[in-house]
């Protein structure tokens, strides 16, 4: 009888914890059609979400025509940007996404950035995704460009870069980076 209720707990605790895991699952590539907006985006998404109708229509334009500032690429590189994490908060409804969104994904192709290491969540109108994520990281504006490093914010821009160039704004952030780390050996 003592084996028997505990095959039943253990059978249990399993159909629990699948339960849970099914919970945790994080729907990607969502769109709604909204009456003012039409189709948006909502939630996490892939870059190549924005290869298609109606996204692609400013998203194409703006990253071909971004000229990137190879200076600012160079010392991205040197810096090793591809091993901070990068999440971006956007909305397809915003100009100003329109605008710098493109813009950072001809940069991060220009540096191979790896894809796992970006999270891209789309916003509604008033900056909140299926998932929540917005809360966590205090969302205010689109699109929010955040850099992070083994779970810790480093940096973000917001709405607009400071230079006028995302790669610079990257740049400074960065350098923040390498001068905390030598405040931190020198402190002790």
């Amino acid at each position: 009888m003592k084996k028997f209720i505990t095959n039943i707990i253990a059978v249990s605790a399993l159909f629990l914890a699948s339960q849970q895991l099914n919970a945790q699952k994080v729907v990607v590539n969502r769109e709604v059609e909204t009456t003012n907006d039409g189709k948006m985006l909502l939630g996490h998404q892939l870059k190549e979400q924005f290869l298609k109708e109606p996204y692609a229509d400013w998203y194409v334009k703006e990253r071909d025509e971004y000229a990137i500032d190879q200076k600012a690429i160079a010392e991205l590189k040197k810096a090793k940007i591809n091993s901070y994490n990068l999440v971006v908060f956007m909305g397809t409804w915003c100009e100003d996404s329109h605008r710098d969104f493109p813009r950072l994904m001809k940069i991060l192709e220009e540096l191979k950035y790896p894809e796992n290491k970006l999270t891209i969540i789309a916003v509604n109108r008033k900056k909140e995704s299926p998932t929540g994520d917005e809360g966590l990281y205090n969302i205010q504006k689109v699109p929010t460009i955040i850099v992070e490093k083994y779970g810790k914010e480093l940096g973000r821009i917001i709405e607009m870069p400071k230079t006028g160039y995302i790669e610079r704004d990257l740049v400074d952030i960065l350098k923040k980076d390498d001068s905390s780390v030598f405040k931190e050996i020198f402190k002790k």
